[in-house]
């Protein structure tokens, strides 16, 4: 059977970043199903110019025989121009992007041109509250759109303002993590002794009854600030002799141009308390390392599209506390009436930030492994390129109390819901493994490419 070959537009799935490790997930867990194309960007790429053949490397790594995956480095986010002659010359059978929209309204302005050939899928990583409705023309202009978080599905029916002809044109596929790189490590292993030995140097021999981890961007709305705050809010309500036993680890750039000089803070904020900045590259073997580590990991992002560093935690065993705000619901396990929200029923709940409303609701009840927070107050934010998004900001002091609530708990006890998570995340009704996550793109694509038809009628992007 002949592959269909899919054209990506994303961050270089050879680098780090969010986008381009996701992307190297769906690819390298589809190269059975399809034959990829990517247009692998970067802020300035230094392999602008090439052209990577990765065929004999993904073809020794996954054993597959006859693996497709070229790679078309470029600077920003490509152009119409080497579109028309990918598709000229690779003759792809869809387009898949993934990451803001806005970043590639070239693409959009092509819908007319690109629709007549081929199909354009869209795995929407971000949007919040309000509706979006400046997206509508980014919503429009696609065959498929899936969204990592069950409220975003309700986001895109609302914004495109009609009921989807069926299903699989805007469906729910959450980001999956690894479980060959994210693992609970077993002490009877002979890793725990490779896991200590990196313990010692991260904490530079420090023995500490009580780590919390922060795997973030330094960034404003991941609030890199507040989590220092959260965890000096923790600390003061210990003893002194238990608060010197404990530590905050943040994987970070201490300073950023975009974010807080993280150093300055803890210098001047929370002089008292062992804060420890981890920012070098690290290999996901030692990243894993790091959540096992951890006896929590939180994320007080003021919104996040899914939150992969608390989904990792999850995976590796190790409990959370996030604030409950867009993609970090889902992680919570919540539940109404003693059954799992779906992203059918984000349809009436819409989005689970109400503390007034949802907090103290009875029939509201949620997984072992997390503790969330809800946001204190709702901020209206805008840009230019994002007229206006809600910002759910979260009190620093309600994180204190959370973390103090983790540690309370008997070791012994906070392990278990922490495997709890680790099942949760690897379940058929949470779908945050690779291979899940892999599965339903493979289905959702094959269900518009099996059907698809070239427009008769089409309706050009209008910004």
């Amino acid at each position: 059977m002949d592959k269909k070959k899919i054209l990506l537009f994303s961050d270089d799935l050879r680098m780090s970043s969010g986008v381009g490790t996701m992307s190297r997930e769906i690819v390298m867990g589809t190269l059975e199903n399809f034959e990829w194309v990517q247009v692998g960007g970067a802020i300035k790429h230094p392999d602008e110019g090439k052209f990577i053949d990765m065929n004999e490397s993904v073809r020794k790594e996954t054993g597959i025989k006859h693996a497709y995956l070229k790679i078309i480095p470029t600077s920003g986010y490509g152009t119409p121009e080497l579109l028309r002659h990918l598709i000229t010359t690779e003759k792809p059978d869809a387009i898949l992007h993934y990451t803001d929209p806005r970043f590639w309204e070239w693409l959009y302005r092509m819908e007319h041109e690109v629709r007549m050939q081929i199909p354009i899928f869209y795995y929407n990583i971000w949007d919040d509250l309000p509706y979006p409705m400046w997206n509508e023309p980014f919503y429009e202009s696609c065959d498929l759109i899936m969204n990592i978080s069950k409220q975003t599905v309700n986001i895109v029916d609302n914004v495109r303002k009609i009921v989807p002809t069926n299903e699989t044109n805007n469906t729910y596929v959450p980001h999956g993590i690894n479980e060959k790189n994210f693992y609970p490590v077993d002490k009877n292993h002979k890793e725990w002794g490779d896991l200590l030995q990196f313990r010692r140097i991260v904490t530079d021999g420090r023995d500490y009854d009580f780590i919390v981890f922060w795997n973030n961007r330094n960034i404003r709305r991941k609030l890199p600030g507040d989590v220092i705050l959260a965890f000096k809010t923790f600390c003061d309500m210990l003893p002194k002799d238990k608060s010197k036993k404990c530590a905050l680890i943040m994987h970070t750039q201490p300073r950023d141009p975009n974010g807080t000089d993280l150093p300055e803070v803890v210098k001047n904020v929370c002089p008292d308390y062992d804060v420890i900045f981890s920012h070098k590259k690290l290999t996901d073997k030692q990243l894993c390392f790091l959540y096992n580590m951890a006896d929590v990991t939180i994320n007080m992002a003021s919104n996040e599209g899914f939150g992969l560093g608390t989904c990792e935690s999850l995976m590796c065993g190790t409990p959370i506390s996030v604030n409950v705000t867009g993609g970090l619901q889902d992680q919570c396990g919540f539940k109404y009436k003693d059954k799992l929200l779906t992203y059918k029923d984000y349809s009436w709940v819409h989005s689970l930030h109400d503390e007034k409303k949802w907090k103290d609701n009875s029939d509201l009840t949620w997984g072992d492994w997390a503790k969330p927070v809800w946001p204190s107050n709702r901020s209206l934010q805008g840009s230019i390129p994002t007229p206006y998004i809600f910002d759910d900001r979260p009190r620093f002091e309600d994180f204190g109390d959370a973390l103090k609530e983790w540690y309370d708990m008997d070791k012994e006890e906070r392990d278990r819901c922490g495997m709890l998570g680790h099942e949760f995340v690897m379940s058929d009704d949470a779908m945050m493994s690779a291979k899940a996550m892999c599965q339903n793109f493979t289905k959702d694509m094959n269900n518009i490419l099996d059907d698809y038809k070239p427009r008769k009628r089409y309706t050009i992007f209008k910004a």
